[in-house]
């Protein structure tokens, strides 16, 4: 008898079990990393974060500049995720007020257009009611869109990279201050 014949041939025991083939052998040590690899891999589990709606109708309002100052007349048109218009508000001096219906969905965005061009301000929280629209918040909004569409995480980021906000201002969620502006509302 050839020495692999006896190898392959020869029963061997691997922890109380009696193994007739090498093969078999092969199988079971592979299968004990593969599992002792899996028990070390890091267990991702995903968040489901709901989206976010104005419940109730909303009034929102703000102020409307661009580079040559207050924008006194024209209207602002609020807009859903898919760019339908859901309701316009005339500018009165620079100043807009309009009520967002009841179950909207976030995002929405504050849209007016200029004789210098369009101007925008995204709205991602239904706590917050005051919204300006300006050069900056275009920016934001323009920018958060780039980085992947108007999530609150996209705004937070696009707004921390458009101003100069001293570290000690900053926070793990945004910005310290008023927390009625947001997105280039500081002031």
């Amino acid at each position: 008898m050839q020495i692999t014949e006896f190898i392959m041939n020869t029963p061997i025991t691997w922890h109380g079990i009696k193994l007739h083939h090498w093969s078999m052998l092969l199988a079971l040590c592979l299968a004990s990393i593969i599992t002792a690899c899996e028990k070390n891999q890091p267990q991702t589990i995903a968040i489901q974060q709901g989206s976010k709606t104005f419940i109730n109708a909303t009034v929102l309002s703000g102020t409307v500049s661009d580079k040559n100052g207050t924008v006194k007349t024209g209207s602002v048109d609020l807009n859903d995720a898919q760019n339908h218009l859901l309701v316009s508000a005339a500018l009165d001096n620079g100043h807009y007020r309009l009520e967002v219906p009841e179950n909207t969905a976030l995002p929405v965005v504050l849209s007016v257009s200029t004789g210098t061009g369009a101007l925008l301000s995204v709205v991602v929280d239904p706590s917050i009611n005051q919204y300006d629209i300006n050069s900056l918040t275009t920016a934001i909004a323009k920018k958060a869109q780039a980085l992947g569409g108007y999530s609150r995480a996209n705004m937070v980021v696009a707004a921390e990279s458009m101003i100069n906000a001293p570290d000690a201002n900053k926070t793990s969620t945004g910005f310290r201050g008023d927390p009625t502006t947001q997105y280039g509302g500081w002031h």
